[in-house]
C-alpha cells in the first residue's frame, strides 16, 4: 500500500490554516498602522540604535583616556546612580504632564550631554571626568523617560492591541542588540570614539524630534494631590496589588544574580573553561539569537495563564548558569543561553502587558517607577558582592548558587493562587480594581 497520499495529507496547510496564520499576522502589525505608535516606536528603536553602538565607543574612549578598569566602572556606576535617586521623581512627573513632552527633554538632555562629550573627544581635551558627567546626565534623563515611555502605549494604543505593541518594541530593540555592538567596534575601530558618541547624540536629537509629533489626546493627566501625595498614591498602588510587589521581589532576586553570571562571571567562565573569547561570544550569540526568537513567539502567542508564562520565563535564566556550573560543553552551553534568552524576550513582553492592563493609567508611571527601583536598586550590591564571594567558594560553585537563586524566584511566587492566575481577561482585572478600590475606602 503506497503511503504517498498520506504523507501528502499530512503536510498540506488547509486554508483555514492559511488564513488563521494570516489574521494573526495582521492582528501583530496592527499597533503600526496608529500614527503615535508608529512615531513612538520609530523613535526607541533609533535611539537603541545610537545606544548600542555608543556603549562601544564609551568602553574605548575611557580606555584611550587611561581610565582602565576602574574608569570604565566609574563611567557606568555614574550612569546607574541618577536613576537609582531619581525613578520615583521621574514617575510621578510622567504621570502630572505630558509624556510625549517628557520623553521629549529627556531625548534632548542626554543628546546635548553626548554631543558635548562628543565634541571634547574630537578636540582631544576630554577626561575621563568629562565622561563620567556625560554618563550621569543620561542616567538622569532615563530615570525621567523610563516611566514615561511606560506609559505611551496605553495611552495611544487600545487595549486589545497592546501585547503586540510590546512584543513590536521588543523586537526591535532585541534587533538592535544583536547587531548593534558588532557594528560599534566596526566604526570605533574605522573612525574613532568620538563619531560613535556623537551619531548617538544626533539618533537622540531625531528621536526627540518624533517624540514632540506624538498626539497624546490629554496634554496632562489628571492628579489630585501635590508632588508628595501623588509620590504616596504610587506607593499605596504598588504595595496594594500583592502579586505586584511579590513578582517585583522575584525580578529583584534574579535581574542582578543573572547579571552577575551573565557579564561579570560568565567572561571569567569562558576565559578558564571555554578557552576564550571566542568560544564566549559563540555562547552570547545564543543569548542574542533567542532574545530575538522569544520576541517573535510573544508577538503571536497570547497565554491564558500570564502570571505563570512569566515566572517560567524567568526560570529559563537559571539554565546557562546552570550549564557553567556543570562545566557543561560548548553546544549545549550555547542551546542554554537561547533558551534563556527566548525567555527573557516572552517574560518582559507579558510583564509590560500585565501591568498595562492592570494599573490605572494614570497612575501607572508612578507605579512602574517604584516597580523599576525594586529590580534596580539590587544590581549594584550584586557586582560588588560577586567577585569576593567567586573569590571564596569558586566561579563555578558561585555560578550554580545563583542558578539555585533563580530557580527559586521562579517556583516561589506561583505558590500563590492570584499569581497563578493572572491573566489579561477583562473581568479579571474589573474585579481586581472593584477590590483595590473597597480597600482604599
Amino acid at each position: 500500500m503506497s503511503l504517498g497520499p498520506l504523507r501528502r495529507k499530512s503536510t498540506t496547510v488547509s486554508p483555514a490554516q492559511r488564513a488563521g496564520w494570516a489574521a494573526r499576522l495582521r492582528e501583530a502589525g496592527a499597533p503600526l498602522t496608529i500614527p503615535p505608535y508608529r512615531l513612538h516606536f520609530a523613535a526607541r528603536v533609533l535611539s537603541w540604535t545610537g545606544s548600542a553602538v555608543s556603549s562601544i565607543g564609551l568602553a574605548f574612549a575611557v580606555l584611550h583616556l587611561g581610565g582602565g578598569a576602574d574608569g570604565l566602572g566609574l563611567v557606568l556606576a555614574a550612569g546607574v546612580a541618577p536613576q537609582i535617586l531619581l525613578l520615583l521623581v521621574g514617575g510621578v512627573v510622567a504621570d502630572r504632564w505630558s509624556r510625549a513632552r517628557v520623553m521629549v527633554w529627556s531625548n534632548v538632555a542626554s543628546g546635548a550631554a553626548e554631543a558635548v562629550a562628543a565634541v571634547l573627544l574630537w578636540c582631544g581635551e576630554a577626561q575621563v571626568w568629562h565622561l563620567v558627567a556625560m554618563s550621569a546626565v543620561c542616567g538622569g534623563a532615563s530615570a525621567f523617560f523610563g516611566p514615561a515611555a511606560s506609559g505611551v502605549v496605553v495611552q495611544v494604543v487600545p487595549a486589545q492591541m497592546r501585547h503586540a505593541a510590546n512584543a513590536l518594541l521588543k523586537i526591535g530593540q532585541n534587533l538592535v542588540k544583536v547587531g548593534g555592538p558588532a557594528l560599534g567596534g566596526m566604526l570605533v575601530a574605522a573612525f574613532g570614539s568620538s563619531w560613535v558618541i556623537g551619531w548617538d547624540s544626533i539618533t537622540f536629537g531625531v528621536a526627540a524630534i518624533l517624540c514632540a509629533r506624538i498626539d497624546m489626546g490629554d496634554a496632562r493627566a489628571k492628579v489630585r494631590g501635590g508632588f508628595v501625595a501623588d509620590l504616596r498614591e504610587g506607593w499605596m498602588d504598588f504595595r496594594s496589588r500583592r502579586w505586584l510587589w511579590v513578582m517585583v521581589v522575584q525580578s529583584a532576586v534574579m535581574v542582578p544574580v543573572w547579571l552577575v553570571g551573565f557579564q561579570l562571571l560568565g567572561p571569567v567562565y569562558g576565559q578558564r573553561y571555554l578557552g576564550g573569547a571566542g568560544p564566549w561570544g559563540i555562547v552570547v550569540s545564543g543569548f542574542t539569537a533567542g532574545l530575538m526568537a522569544g520576541a517573535a513567539i510573544a508577538l503571536l502567542w497570547k497565554p491564558r495563564l500570564i502570571g505563570l508564562a512569566v515566572c517560567v520565563g524567568i526560570g529559563s535564566m537559571s539554565l546557562p548558569l546552570a550549564s557553567m556550573a556543570l562545566s557543561m560543553p560548548l553546544a549545549v552551553l550555547a542551546l542554554a543561553m537561547a533558551l534563556a534568552g527566548a525567555g527573557l524576550a516572552v517574560s518582559m513582553t507579558m510583564w509590560a502587558s500585565l501591568v498595562q492592563s492592570r494599573v490605572p493609567a494614570e497612575r501607572l508611571s508612578r507605579t512602574m517607577s517604584y516597580s523599576t527601583l525594586g529590580q534596580v536598586l539590587p544590581v549594584p550590591i550584586g557586582y560588588l558582592a560577586a567577585g569576593p564571594l567567586a573569590s571564596a567558594i569558586g566561579v563555578r560553585t558561585t555560578l550554580g548558587s545563583g542558578a539555585l537563586l533563580i530557580g527559586a524566584a521562579m517556583v516561589v511566587p506561583l505558590l500563590l493562587p492570584e499569581v497563578r492566575g493572572l491573566s489579561l481577561a477583562p473581568i479579571a482585572v474589573a474585579v481586581e480594581d472593584e477590590l483595590l478600590e473597597t480597600a482604599r475606602r
